[in-house]
């Protein structure tokens, strides 16, 4: 007997439910002290809308997802080790959530901060 499949309905995340997701995991990188925006123009507009997520840009293309993380790293951490860290902790976390793979995790490291040692 053939199997019948119905589809209940569909499902959608929106690139903003995303970006939430892979901002709260980027914050839990060691090194990681904050996010970035990538240029002026969109760190105005980061500021005129509460939602936004600043330092995440979400591209999604069909069936793929890219996710672009703009980071200040702490000063003396390895830059390329930190770097590692975030893909592979926003990458899990993120397909764990959604449970589909992610195509792309691309770290940009916009500013180095020095802590203040008082």
């Amino acid at each position: 007997m053939p199997e019948r499949r119905q589809s209940l309905g569909r499902i959608e995340v929106s690139p903003a439910a995303i970006a939430s997701i892979a901002n709260e995991a980027v914050l839990t990188c060691y090194g990681i002290v904050g996010t970035a925006n990538r240029d002026l123009a969109i760190g105005i507009v980061n500021l005129l809308s509460p939602d936004s997520k600043r330092g995440i840009e979400v591209h999604v293309d069909g069936e793929s997802i890219t996710i672009d993380v703009y980071v200040i790293i702490e000063y003396g951490t390895r830059i390329v080790t930190v770097a590692r860290s975030a893909i592979n902790v926003v990458k899990f976390s993120v397909e764990r959530v959604l449970g589909i793979p992610i195509a792309e995790v691309n770290v940009h490291v916009e500013e180095l901060r020095v802590s203040n040692t008082d």
